[in-house]
């Protein structure tokens, strides 16, 4: 009972790596910081309605509601603490002599 091992194959190597300009990174930046805003206020919205219906007795069952509200606090708190190791890292940044 033998086995043959196959060959690997290569990797290919990209031909060029283009970095990309300045305006283009501030805007990726912009853009990953508005949807991070985005997806924060969702959860949030979604808690609220989640609360809204379980209230009213619209078919919201109390474990959804709970888990809805606890994604919401998370996502909040994460966002509060990316926050503030930005700032930070800002602070840090402003304090560097050129």
């Amino acid at each position: 009972m033998s086995m043959s091992i196959a060959a690997i194959a290569p990797i290919a190597t990209p031909q060029t790596i283009v970095a990309p300009s300045a305006a283009a990174q501030s805007g990726q930046f912009q853009d990953i910081l508005s949807s991070t805003i985005n997806s924060i206020e969702g959860a949030s919205k979604d808690a609220s309605t989640a609360v809204q219906k379980f209230l009213t007795g619209e078919n919201e069952e109390l474990h959804t509601t709970i888990l809805a509200t606890q994604k919401a606090q998370l996502a909040f708190e994460l966002g509060l603490q990316v926050r503030n190791k930005v700032v930070d890292a800002y602070q840090e940044v402003m304090k560097m002599a050129i």
